[in-house]
């Protein structure tokens, strides 16, 4: 299998609602078939109704809320930028889980969720730097 991940799919309890969050973000989607795709850099970031995604997936639908050992993360290019981020996150009706701070190693970061409790980090790490285009590359972190 190749390291490669083409398409994060949120299952959402209400895609309109989800949606209206997303693009109160700045995020611009496409809705197809009871779905909403939104280019997220290389990647497709996609929101569907959470029952349907459970039973597509083979999983037994559950109810939204409560840690899924999942965080998504949007590394930004300067402090001001993480807590502009979270500051919009929180008037779009998203919940800040942790006010940005600077971390335990080092980096300032917070975080909040989405209306269906999908946990975000924005994060300012000058260690992971952004190209241009707004993609990271990984360093070498055996690298003396």
């Amino acid at each position: 299998m190749e390291q490669r991940i083409t398409l994060i799919t949120l299952g959402v309890t209400d895609l309109a609602r989800s949606k209206a969050f997303y693009e109160a973000l700045g995020w611009r989607g496409q809705e197809v078939q009871e779905t909403v795709f939104f280019q997220a850099g290389g990647l497709g970031l996609v929101l569907w109704g959470r029952d349907k995604l459970a039973r597509d997936t083979g999983l037994a639908p559950g109810a939204a809320g409560g840690f899924g050992g999942i965080v998504l993360a949007h590394n930004v290019r300067s402090d001001a930028e993480v807590d502009e981020l979270l500051a919009t996150a929180d008037r779009a009706g998203g919940t800040v889980t942790k006010p940005a701070v600077v971390n335990d190693i080092g980096f300032y970061s917070g975080a909040f969720t989405d209306p269906d409790g999908h946990a975000w980090e924005v994060a300012h790490n000058p260690g992971l730097p952004l190209a241009e285009d707004g993609t990271v590359t990984l360093p070498d972190f055996g690298a003396a």
